[in-house]
């Protein structure tokens, strides 16, 4: 929310979606989910990052033309 804000009032062009794996954390603005996914709105039990709205997914991603397991 903070980066598409700042992008809207700057004109900038940064990534606004956060890709978290075991292994890291991938920003876009553009992602493909391959199979079945999960949108979550859980405003009582957020991520420990604070996220209370997300999309959960067991599926492989193509973020920027790479493929994510």
């Amino acid at each position: 929310m903070h980066v598409i804000r700042a992008n809207h009032k700057t004109g900038a062009r940064d990534a606004v979606f956060t890709i978290k794996t075991y292994l890291e954390n991938i920003k876009s603005n553009s992602i493909v989910i391959d199979d079945p996914s999960e949108l979550v709105y859980a405003p009582d039990d957020p991520l420990k990052c604070g996220a209370r709205a997300w999309i959960s997914t067991q599926s492989c991603l193509i973020v920027d033309g790479r493929k994510i397991p």
